[in-house]
């Protein structure tokens, strides 16, 4: 189906295939197959089956597959879900059927994966340099993992000379997070990262933060 702002799938409409790049999806038929949207609204009578990637979610008829709810679910009284549905946050009714494996969102990275340090010293990671996201945990609660590191070490201030293999969101947007340099030759040096939440949801494979070194002025 092409492109568009909104899409409304009718009572008496079947759809099987995919749907996608939807503002908003309206469903009071039925759908078969994939569907890819920002808002997914499942009126009561709606039926939608197959493979579902939405943003938020409304869920007043059924709903069944493989689901990734980025955000919100909300699951009313007259609303079933049935499969695997991995989400940001769950709401559900009274009178609302859930019967599904249910799995959180893991957490997301984000950043320009870039910094640059004067050999030698130390420098400050920043939220532009690398942020992890998770809707439905605190940051203190998203520790962030290192490994490969090349040229250096990372550390927690104020003891920026004792070496970490871990740190969490909040130290991050606290000006905690410190990548010191070794003193070694080179105009390079990285560290590899990945998110994790505390239900042991991960970020994916590991990034690679690169690191410019540059000579003491």
């Amino acid at each position: 189906m092409a492109q568009s702002s909104q899409t409304v799938i009718q009572k008496d409409t079947t759809v099987i295939g995919a749907i996608r790049n939807c503002r908003q999806i309206e469903v009071h038929g039925y759908i078969e197959g994939e569907l890819i949207a920002d808002e997914l609204i499942v009126h009561e009578g709606g039926r939608l089956h197959g493979k579902v990637r939405t943003v938020t979610a409304d869920v007043r008829g059924t709903l069944q597959g493989n689901v990734v709810i980025k955000n919100l679910i909300t699951i009313r009284s007259s609303g079933a879900v049935n499969g695997e549905v991995q989400y940001g946050q769950l709401a559900m009714e009274m009178g609302g059927e859930l019967s599904a494996e249910l799995r959180n969102a893991p957490p997301r990275l984000a950043g320009d994966l870039k910094v640059s340090v004067t050999r030698g010293r130390s420098v400050l990671i920043t939220t532009e340099d690398i942020s992890a996201f998770d809707h439905d945990d605190k940051t203190k609660d998203i520790i962030l993992n290192v490994s490969n590191v090349k040229n250096g070490f990372l550390a927690l201030a104020p003891s920026k000379n004792t070496q970490v293999s871990s740190f969490s969101q909040a130290d991050i947007e606290s000006s905690r997070v410190l990548f010191v340099h070794d003193g070694s030759n080179g105009a390079l040096a990285s560290f590899d990262i990945v998110a994790s939440d505390p239900k042991g949801a991960i970020s994916g494979d590991p990034l690679t933060v690169d690191i410019t070194v540059v000579s003491r002025g």
